[in-house]
């Protein structure tokens, strides 16, 4: 039975880290990156652990595996890792329902990933639904990027309730910035 549910072991962010390590795009033959997705941000375990200070993150465990993830990055840590500090740059600049987005309350996602067997059980779903769950008290929005070249990745941030709110490019790669408006939600279902 798969568990979703926040960190609370250390053994846990070693299970991150290696399913993180399976998906980099740099450890996937090409067409697999293309077909099946992956990650982009390389992060050490001391990271990790940094991450899970700041706001743990959410996993998909079965049989003690890590099967997936979404890492929970809060402003506190965006000048701790280069990519991170790049993507809180480019979010503060934008400008989202008539107000800049470096005064708004959000979170990012510092990654996503699903281990290939889980791949299409519904684990993004899952996972977003309870980041929302155990974070929107606290925050108004969820944000995070998607490479141009992962349409996987967009077409399921798209279909969790995600929208393209602008394209920048950075750290050599062009990316989506897609935003999930948790406080929009909360006012339409009044």
């Amino acid at each position: 039975m798969i568990i979703i549910k926040r960190v609370t072991e250390f053994s846990e962010l070693e299970g991150i880290k290696k399913l993180q390590e399976e998906n980099l795009k740099k450890n996937l033959p090409d067409d697999e990156a293309e077909t099946e997705g992956f990650v982009t941000a390389e992060y050490t375990i001391e990271f990790l652990q940094t991450l899970h200070e700041a706001g743990p993150s959410i996993i998909a465990i079965e049989d003690d595996q890590i099967v997936g993830y979404a890492l929970v990055a809060a402003k506190s840590i965006r000048n701790q890792h280069e990519l991170l500090s790049d993507l809180f740059d480019c979010i503060d600049k934008i400008t989202y329902r008539g107000s800049i987005l470096k005064n708004a309350r959000y979170v990012v996602v510092g990654q996503l990933c699903v281990a290939k067997n889980y791949r299409g059980l519904g684990l993004v779903h899952q996972m977003y639904q309870h980041f929302k769950k155990s974070l929107s008290g606290e925050y108004d929005c969820c944000i995070t990027d998607v490479a141009e070249n992962n349409p996987r990745s967009l077409k399921v941030h798209l279909k969790t309730g995600f929208q393209v709110i602008a394209r920048f490019g950075y750290a050599g790669s062009n990316w989506d910035i897609v935003l999930w408006d948790w406080k929009s939600e909360l006012e339409i279902n009044k």
